[in-house]
C-alpha cells in the first residue's frame, strides 16, 4: 500500500497494513519511494500521512480513543 507525504508529497510504500490500521500505533514503518532502487525503512509518523488522492486516515486508524468520541456525541 502506498501513502503520501503530506509535506512534501512524496509517496511511503507501508510495510506493514496492521501496524497503520492499528490506532495505538502513531509512527509506522515504510520505504520511500525514490526510483527503482530499494530505499530503507523509515518511520513516519501517521497525521503526516495521507492517501495519495489527498484523504486524510481514517479516524479509527489514528485515535485509539475513537469510540468514546462516537458514543458521547
Amino acid at each position: 500500500m502506498l501513502l503520501q507525504l503530506k509535506d512534501s508529497g512524496e509517496l511511503v510504500k507501508i510495510v506493514d497494513v496492521q501496524e497503520l490500521i492499528n490506532p495505538s500505533n502513531d509512527t509506522i514503518r515504510a520505504k520511500e519511494q525514490k526510483g527503482e532502487e530499494e530505499q530503507p525503512l523509515d518511520s513516519y509518523k501517521k497525521e503526516n500521512l495521507v492517501f495519495p488522492s489527498g484523504e486524510s486516515l481514517p479516524r479509527c486508524w489514528i485515535d485509539s480513543d475513537y469510540k468514546s468520541v462516537i458514543s458521547n456525541q
